[in-house]
């Protein structure tokens, strides 16, 4: 793909940028395009960014604070990243918002600070920003802006936040009324950072609150606030915080760049997905805090990939906006909180700016991503996953045995300690991600939840839920959780195990299964998607599913299946996909069971090479013996679960 002509971008510099041909001047580009495309949607004082799309669940004058604190967010980097040699225009449009927003006057005036209300949320953003360009706005707005901006932020003074990354908004507003001057909580700011010590579970990761909520909000929120907050104290005034700080985020980043597949793309998981090339937040905030395990040379190749990722597939769109979406408007990548003016979170992928024009990120040559060099394997224990990487296609597979974004237990009183008592999010709960492909998310596919689960399916076609996940083992290439199963009428909990074990490109997925007498079992893979409907093809026991592009998801039967001629076959969708409006996953049925328990094995592809099903029937020899499952592989690897 080429990168849409409106974003007006400088000819690519296959010297500097052997990968991605992107400089710094790329960036810059992108930026002030996706600026100066929010000035038509501007309220007449700039405090409010009224932008077209779906409203929030918050109302329309706090979508509008967002589309100002979001994208003035992005604004801080390009005025302080070019020391403020910007078109004065910009720096005027925000220091005017900032005066308009906080008079009750002014028919924009912004919604008071209240008890885990949005504004929070904004408010933080609003505080980094304005700590990032103090001498181009905050000092010279006159004394009554700065009163009334302070007497804003005065709201979070005590105030209740939501027991998760909103901790630390309140820490880093507050921090900034202190920078200023201002009236604040000392116990406010060093409650919320003790609160996400409840939440560190080691190897550079957090848990987003209680509960195994592990996503893209780690990078973007956990590891990214402490280390602005620290950079608003300044190195006297962190207590020795922010050294465990950097130590948690170098740490972490050894993992996170095996999240991004060779042409940029993230890999798909999670919530909040419309914030897009926010990902890049934690991989910038290491070179920004200078704790970066990564070379300069690859913090751009990897950081250049992504965005440029998403500015060839339509994000910024024509009209140089961001739409509530994935690449374009695709609202199950949202959830009710989401705005029009949501994506902009999205600002924090441009954090490098604020590195100087000769840091060694922007001067050195481009390194190759790990997936570029070789096939990757990483477990990550903390959070119950594998990810793989196959060098040849570029593809990041994640393999999930730990994140279920469900509430921790005990459980509420009227739900089930095993099953959990949230719903079965479709960017949680899924077996398998990728950085080729999304779940299957709209509400409508919802009900038959096929692509990336392990269902019993009752008679009426009703599929069972993965809701939350008891990781069991994550280390090397295998992974293990079981989750319990409920079906429609009967009161009972059945337990479905899962082993993954990774060979080569391939998933083999080891199934212990609980069941009713009656059920099917059921095995979808990943679900791949496009603008035209993919090719699907089957037989008794395999399926398979191929965009135009030649990605290819199949699943093939093992062992224990026995569904006979409607064994396997290709799920179809529309309209239900963030990748495309044409989706299918490819899937595979038992008979009827016979209740008890029983052993089920499949090998799950998910491949940009040809792929031939009968073929990998014969690639893994299965021994079940008792409790013992054994693969053996053509080259003679052997590995029991």
């Amino acid at each position: 793909m080429s990168v849409a002509p409106h974003l007006q971008l400088p000819p690519t510099d296959r010297v500097l940028s052997s990968r991605t041909g992107w400089t710094r001047a790329h960036w810059e580009a992108t930026a002030d395009r996706m600026l100066d495309a929010l000035t038509p949607y501007a309220t007449p004082g700039f405090a409010q960014y009224r932008l077209p799309g779906r409203g929030s669940w918050s109302g329309v004058v706090s979508d509008g604070l967002e589309g100002f604190a979001r994208s003035f967010l992005l604004a801080a980097c390009r005025i302080a990243g070019a020391g403020g040699a910007v078109d004065p225009s910009l720096t005027e449009r925000y220091a005017a918002g900032l005066a308009a927003g906080t008079d009750p006057g002014s028919g924009e005036a912004w919604p008071r600070l209240t008890d885990c209300s949005q504004q929070m949320v904004e408010a933080a953003s609003v505080a980094v920003a304005l700590h990032e360009t103090r001498p181009w706005i905050w000092d010279r707005l006159d004394a009554g802006v700065q009163e009334r901006v302070v007497d804003w932020f005065s709201g979070f003074v005590g105030g209740r936040t939501w027991d998760n990354n909103w901790r630390l908004f309140q820490v880093v507003s507050e921090q900034f009324l202190a920078s200023v001057g201002a009236p604040y909580s000392r116990s406010d700011i060093e409650g919320g950072l003790d609160r996400i010590e409840d939440w560190y579970v080691g190897d550079g990761w957090y848990t987003d609150g209680d509960g195994r909520n592990f996503d893209y909000y780690v990078g973007w929120a956990m590891h990214l606030y402490p280390l602005l907050w620290a950079r608003i104290a300044g190195p006297d005034g962190d207590g020795g915080r922010a050294a465990v700080y950097r130590e948690r985020l170098s740490r972490f980043l050894e993992d996170y760049q095996h999240f991004f597949g060779s042409d940029g793309a993230p890999i798909h998981q999670g919530r909040s997905l419309t914030y897009r090339f926010a990902a890049l937040a934690p991989v910038w905030m290491g070179a920004l805090a200078d704790c970066t395990p990564l070379a300069p040379g690859l913090t751009r190749r990897l950081a250049s990939g992504t965005l440029r990722h998403f500015a060839e597939r339509g994000a910024p769109d024509e009209r140089g906006l961001l739409t509530l979406g994935w690449y374009d408007t695709f609202l199950p990548t949202t959830q009710p909180y989401s705005g029009p003016a949501s994506p902009y979170w999205a600002s924090k992928g441009f954090l490098g700016l604020l590195l100087p024009a000769d840091h060694a990120v922007w001067t050195e040559r481009e390194l190759p991503l790990p997936v570029e060099e070789s096939d990757t394997y990483t477990a990550l224990p903390a959070p119950g996953w594998l990810l793989h990487g196959t060098r040849h296609d570029g593809i990041v597979r994640l393999v999930n045995h730990g994140s279920d974004h469900n509430p921790p237990a005990p459980a509420p009183a009227d739900a089930d300690p095993d099953l959990g008592a949230g719903e079965d999010d479709p960017h949680y709960a899924k077996l398998g991600y990728s950085t080729a492909t999304a779940p299957e998310s709209a509400p409508h596919a919802l009900a038959r939840t096929v692509d990336g689960h392990l269902a019993l399916v009752a008679p009426d076609g009703t599929p069972s839920r993965r809701r939350r996940i008891h990781p069991l083992r994550c280390e090397d290439r295998v992974a293990a959780s079981w989750s319990a199963a409920r079906l429609p009428g009967d009161e009972r909990a059945y337990r479905i195990g899962t082993t993954s074990v990774l060979h080569g490109p391939w998933e083999i997925r080891v199934h212990r299964v609980e069941s009713p007498e009656g059920a099917v079992v059921r095995e979808g893979g990943h679900a791949v998607a496009d603008r035209t409907s993919p090719f699907a093809s089957s037989g008794p026991d395999w399926a398979l599913a191929r965009t135009a592009e030649g990605l290819t998801s199949a699943v093939v039967a093992l062992y224990g299946w026995d569904g006979g001629a409607d064994g396997a076959a290709v799920a179809r969708d529309v309209e239900s996909n963030a990748y495309g409006p044409h989706s299918a996953v490819p899937y595979l049925r038992s008979a009827p069971h016979p209740g008890g328990r029983s052993v089920h094995v499949s090998l799950v592809v998910l491949s940009r090479d040809s792929v031939h099903p009968e073929a990998l029937r014969t690639a893994v020899r299965v021994r079940v013996d008792g409790d013992a499952v054994v693969l053996t592989f053509l080259d003679g690897s052997r590995v029991e679960v």
